[in-house]
């Protein structure tokens, strides 16, 4: 089977490298300008020019049988496009969905799931109406494109809200958070195959820095064991309404016995990478399986396992310090807040695990 891919980027490279022992091959859409280097050698890179579009392009990449992506956003026209002549998954309008805050939480909210409390603003004279209902601190985002903390500003107090109003006049679609106070921040892959089979991972527990993901462990802990199953109901309420087919990504806020959807990623997920080393199959294994219309692999991990983000640095073997550390290069050159790599740690000892992944830390970024 051959599988075209829009982006070119390092999830992109795992599932291609996941594919080869598939049988499958790989095309690579790359907009004009965007680093190619995780796809070198991995399959045919096309550039996207305003030549092509329609059956061009479709032909440029091989002509697939599945087109899919590495990233949400992506021109969902070209997508529809495409699915003239392909199958595209996921299907566009779930793309279309998770690319904007508020259709995602309008979304959400629609199915009776619950999130933390939020205004759509699109004026200064909008987010100071929506902050006085729901009161400071508030979280404010950009609807569109903002990811690993770009496009977001916690604001606490008046005075931080008059010095984001001087720098941005808030002109075009913004979302306003009410801040949640929660225990965790974890996250759930799902999965629907093209012949209606559902799978989940367990919850993964993640810490993140100024936005960015640094660390998963998965099973996570819970201070409810109902939270494992409630995930699962809420996973596959939302891939089902969607007509969804691959892997669906959901970040929840923990807050004691209840969990609020954060945010939906229509792809394989950084907080799944753990999945590459807890004997099971990969989430990059199982979106090929998904699309492919092949029965999904194993999601019950045999041992616990996580993984730690290797940012903004030049990749070290010396990390490789015990036999159940697991590195990933992704090919990047490095600068400040890029995710050039990651390590996949397990052991069936939970704790030793924690210790392990804070020593990592310790040597990446200097913990203490």
């Amino acid at each position: 089977m051959h599988i075209a891919m829009i982006g070119c980027g390092q999830l992109a490279r795992m599932m291609a490298l996941e594919g080869w022992h598939l049988g499958m091959t790989f095309s690579f859409l790359a907009e004009s300008g965007e680093n190619r280097s995780c796809v070198e050698g991995l399959g045919d890179i096309v550039e996207l020019t305003p030549a092509l579009s329609g059956r061009k392009l479709f032909e440029a990449l091989g002509e697939p049988e599945v087109v899919t992506v590495e990233r949400e956003h992506v021109d969902v026209a070209m997508l529809r496009d495409l699915a003239s002549f392909c199958q595209v998954t996921p299907n566009p309008d779930a793309i279309e969905i998770c690319q904007h805050r508020g259709r995602e939480k309008n979304f959400v909210n629609a199915l009776g799931v619950p999130t933390a409390p939020y205004r759509l603003i699109n004026s200064a004279e909008s987010l100071k109406a929506a902050i006085e209902a729901l009161g400071l601190p508030v979280i404010v985002k950009s609807c569109e494109e903002g990811y690993d903390g770009r496009g977001q500003w916690k604001i606490d107090n008046t005075q931080e809200l008059d010095a984001l109003l001087l720098e941005n006049t808030m002109e075009g679609d913004f979302i306003v958070e009410g801040f949640v106070a929660f225990e965790k921040e974890a996250s759930i892959v799902a999965m629907r195959s093209s012949k209606g089979e559902c799978a989940f991972y367990p919850l993964a527990e993640n810490e993140h820095r100024n936005g960015i993901l640094i660390s998963s462990i998965a099973p996570a802990e819970l201070p409810s064991p109902s939270l494992s199953a409630e995930a699962r109901k809420i996973a596959q309420s939302i891939i089902e309404k969607m007509d969804y087919v691959g892997v669906l990504s959901i970040e929840f806020f923990v807050m004691h016995d209840q969990l609020l959807v954060n945010e939906l990623a229509p792809r394989v997920h950084n907080s799944g990478h753990w999945t590459q080393a807890a004997g099971i199959c990969s989430q990059f294994e199982n979106h090929l399986r998904s699309i492919a219309g092949i029965t999904l692999g194993a999601t019950e991990p045999t041992t616990h396992a996580g993984m730690v983000n290797v940012l903004g640095q030049k990749l070290n073997t010396n990390w490789l310090v015990d036999s159940n550390v697991q590195l990933h290069d992704y090919n990047k050159t490095p600068r400040p807040n890029r995710k050039v790599g990651h390590l996949n740690v397990w052991s069936s000892d939970r704790q030793k695990l924690v210790n392990q992944i804070h020593e990592l830390k310790c040597a990446i970024y200097g913990d203490e």
